[in-house]
């Protein structure tokens, strides 16, 4: 393939062009933290150099100070209306915040795109987690699940167990997967965001922001099978345990909205989400919703006080879709 040489100046104007995207926001990082300042010629490939703008499809968020209310009280929160690619309500949406379990969005999303979904996987040590408060799916070493019945124990009782029987089986390590799921938060422009596990529990040097969870979820909305399996409210997976005996669970999801536990606005039905709580993170959502018109909304509340109020919060700013 031809190769472009693109000088210092076309550089800078292509780094200032996909980093416009978060112009006026308060606390938006640098153009240097966004993208390292090209300071010597480039080559870059006819495909990189004629790609798409970035930020085509993306949803943009101007001035925080225009989206103001008292009423959300999480440390960050966001809206996005996919089909104008534009933000309904932002706040603190650039802002780096521990993720939980929303970071399995990206596990699922990995898997999903890059994985066998019909592979054999064989439970390994990974697997257990001893970490107080972590949610589990129940799965031992030794059991033999398939990548599909993973996902769902992944997503829907939030399974780390889970995470770490992915993990493994896709990369050969947890940390060998952290660096896949890194890879593609960067392909997506999430520059906010840095994992070390597939599944949330907490360290210093995991984080994410709003913002680049909406990019995260909104590529995974892409896939059927995560439309699928995020919009499930219960899954039976019957595998082999580690005896050699069948082996049956049932795995409910957690979001109030789907389950009925929360009342959703009306004129707005909930198809998806990823919740997640830990101590340092508080309590998060991702999800997915739509309107009487079919068009499709992300919403995301992060680090709010109570599971009660992650649902206030939640409650808030999906209303404003349709007021």
């Amino acid at each position: 393939m031809r190769s472009k040489l693109l000088g210092t100046g076309a550089a800078l104007f292509l780094a200032v062009s996909l980093a416009g995207c978060s112009a006026g926001l308060s606390g938006s990082y640098s153009l240097e933290e966004r993208m390292p300042v090209l300071s010597a010629p480039t080559v870059l490939s006819e495909e990189e150099l004629y790609a798409p703008a970035f930020a085509r499809d993306l949803c943009v968020v101007g001035d925080e100070q225009s989206y103001a209310d008292d009423s959300v009280t999480s440390e960050a929160a966001a809206v996005f209306d996919l089909d104008n690619c534009s933000a309904i309500y932002s706040k603190n949406a650039f802002e780096r915040l521990y993720p939980a379990s929303t970071t399995k969005v990206m596990t699922a999303l990995i898997a999903i795109k890059y994985g066998n979904l019909a592979d054999e996987v064989t439970v390994t040590e990974d697997a257990v987690i001893t970490e107080s408060g972590a949610t589990l799916a129940g799965i031992k070493p030794g059991d033999k699940l398939t990548m599909e019945q993973l996902l769902y124990g992944l997503m829907l009782p939030s399974g780390n167990d889970a995470g770490a029987a992915i993990a493994v089986h896709m990369a050969g390590s947890i940390e060998k997967f952290a660096d896949m799921m890194n890879e593609e938060a960067r392909r997506l422009g999430a520059t906010g965001t840095h994992f070390m596990n597939p599944h949330g529990l907490n360290d210093p040097n995991h984080y994410t922001t709003a913002y680049d969870l909406y990019l995260i979820f909104n590529e995974a909305l892409k896939q059927p099978m995560f439309r699928k399996i995020t919009g499930s409210t219960a899954y039976t997976a019957n595998y082999r345990g580690a005896d050699g005996k069948t082996v049956s669970k049932t795995w409910k999801g957690g979001n109030w909205f789907m389950t009925g536990e929360r009342k959703t606005p009306d004129g707005l039905t909930v198809f998806g989400g990823k919740t997640g709580t830990t101590k340092a993170a508080g309590y998060c959502l991702v999800m997915a919703s739509r309107d009487d018109e079919d068009r499709e909304y992300i919403s995301v509340v992060m680090k709010a006080d109570s599971r009660p109020g992650l649902y206030d919060n939640m409650t808030n700013i999906i209303s404003k879709i349709v007021k």
